[in-house]
């Protein structure tokens, strides 16, 4: 996959038939603690309440298209040196690296564009073998088990807890 077809920018509105493409798959959000989204409205209103208004929720596009996203939420108070990451892609586009390449451009932005933050961490269910594997080639540590800690989809679940350093290299 050529990198310069990998990018990083806010959500539109005109999003809304590819965010549906990506985020109707049940491959995709099996592991999200959102559900799937049905519909054309059900994909607006997460543009609208959910992926716009957000101070770091990204599309991550192929050719400027959206494919998935990636989310950084840093913490506040004492909690602000840390941030949490989510993300999803297109099953379509699993393997390819773009995870991958969004996630480094995703944690570089993080470090510069909220001052303070230190530390980033992702948590991941232990059967999301290939998103463990993506956080590992971006080059977080892993740090452990978190058992029992996520509630994802009506079950209690347990979970990997990553981490990536502003000292770390990309």
């Amino acid at each position: 996959m050529d990198p310069s077809r990998i990018s990083l920018r806010r959500f539109h509105l005109p999003d809304v038939d590819d965010v549906l493409k990506w985020a109707s798959d049940d491959k995709v959000t099996r592991y999200l603690r959102w559900n799937t989204i049905t519909s054309r409205e059900e994909a607006l209103s997460y543009l609208q309440k959910g992926a716009i208004p957000q101070t770091y929720r990204r599309s991550i596009c192929l050719d400027d298209r959206s494919i998935g996203y990636v989310s950084i939420k840093p913490g506040s108070g004492n909690d602000k040196s840390r941030a949490r990451l989510g993300y999803a892609v297109s099953a379509e586009y699993w393997g390819q690296g773009i995870a991958t390449a969004a996630l480094k451009m995703a944690v570089a932005n993080a470090f510069t564009e909220f001052q303070g933050l230190v530390r980033v961490e992702a948590l991941v269910e232990v059967e999301n073998i290939g998103s463990q594997r993506v956080l590992e080639k971006v080059g977080f540590l892993k740090e452990g088990l978190l058992r029992k800690y996520g509630f994802c989809k009506g079950e209690i679940r347990d979970m990997v807890v990553y981490s990536f350093l502003s000292t770390d290299m990309i």
